[in-house]
């Protein structure tokens, strides 16, 4: 069980981390690349679109499996590894601290104003969007990236 339960929190970590990445180097500067008119309601709709299923499911899952590793009792596992699953727990709970305090209330932000009487030109929106959002953006994704590497260390130890 204790291997099973690393192993469950690499690959939702791991699998988060790809997400949060290619999020980084490849959606958001595709579409930076659109005109305010295209950008804020394509952001809108991945707003919608991303935070279901089985987004919810790994967003939960690299908080929940680093936690059950450590709580179950193992004979084999180091001071060590026991630290480093600690710290990955850390930086995911951070990442997902980003997430909730940063980029939720940006993205609620977002989407009041297509509702905004009167309305909020998609320029105004833009800037008080897309810059902050990407700052969250690359500390989460530092964070959630630094966790899988240190559960990868803990699970090869």
């Amino acid at each position: 069980m204790p291997t099973l339960l690393i192993a469950l929190a690499v690959v939702s970590t791991g699998l988060y981390a790809g997400f949060m990445l290619i999020f980084l180097t490849g959606v958001m500067p595709g579409l930076g690349r659109l005109p305010d008119d295209g950008f804020v309601p394509a952001m809108r709709r991945v707003n919608e679109t991303v935070p279901r299923g089985v987004f919810l499911l790994v967003f939960a899952a690299i908080v929940a499996f680093p936690v059950a590793a450590l709580l179950v009792p193992t004979e084999g596992r180091t001071t060590t590894d026991r630290w480093l699953i600690v710290a990955a727990l850390v930086c995911s709970v951070l990442n997902h601290l980003v997430t909730v305090a940063g980029n939720i209330p940006l993205n609620n932000a977002l989407a009041a104003s297509e509702s905004a009487a009167p309305p909020v030109p998609d320029g105004e929106v833009r800037a008080a969007f897309e810059a902050r959002w990407n700052r969250l953006h690359l500390v989460r994704t530092l964070l959630v990236t630094a966790a899988f590497a240190l559960l990868v260390a803990a699970a090869v130890d």
